[in-house]
């Protein structure tokens, strides 16, 4: 799991790094969610349980996920 860093108590700004980081990972946090918006949309989410094939659905979602995070 990865998250943005965090300022530690009595710091008043991050590093530059951190906040390069920071703004790299909200760039890619806001593909996955929007990936996972569609999903609902699709009812990929909520239909894999009730379904024979439901996994290879999930999965297929899984894939798109992956494919989204390695185009950046």
């Amino acid at each position: 799991m990865v998250i943005a860093h965090r300022r530690e108590r009595g710091q008043d700004e991050l590093p530059a790094w951190k906040k390069e980081y920071n703004a790299s990972h909200c760039r890619v946090r806001a593909c996955v969610e929007h990936v996972f918006a569609r999903m609902k949309t699709w009812k990929i989410l909520r239909d894999c349980r009730l379904k024979g094939d439901g996994v290879h659905d999930a999965m297929l979602g899984i894939a798109r996920l992956h494919n989204v995070v390695l185009t950046g």
